[in-house]
């Protein structure tokens, strides 16, 4: 319901690709570490959201998709559910295209806030699963 294949395909395939990553850092053994890395395998520019601001993947990171000085295409949430929201509401400030729960990230408020404002949006999917599954 909240991640039909077309939205997904548009999202990976013509939204753009610059992905903000929120809750990136450099610690190896999240899910957000692994999935950048295959994002930047497919030719994504990662740009890491934390309030460390850690360079991740060679990409310099920023506390907040406010602070990111140039376009961005996707915000991606890797965020629990309950903080998601304004995460959702702050890609549609900053022009962001789409936005993208994580597998378990799920606000279907934010998720209706979103579609009312432009974005494509996907929940409780993972782009590292849907990249080659729809590829």
């Amino acid at each position: 319901m909240y991640a039909d294949d077309e939205t997904i395909r548009r999202i990976l395939t013509s939204t753009g690709d610059t992905w903000a990553v929120v809750g990136l850092s450099g610690n190896r053994s999240r899910a957000a570490y692994g999935v950048a890395a295959v994002l930047q395998r497919y030719g994504k520019r990662v740009v890491p959201v934390h309030p460390k601001a850690e360079t991740v993947h060679g990409e310099r990171g920023y506390a907040s998709p406010a602070e990111i000085p140039f376009p961005v295409d996707v915000v991606d949430v890797f965020v629990n559910s309950e903080l998601a929201g304004p995460v959702a509401d702050e890609a549609a400030a900053i022009g962001a295209k789409a936005v993208w729960f994580q597998l378990g990230v799920i606000d279907e408020k934010a998720y209706e806030r979103a579609r009312a404002a432009g974005l494509d949006m996907v929940m409780d999917r993972c782009p590292a699963i849907e990249i080659p599954r729809l590829g």
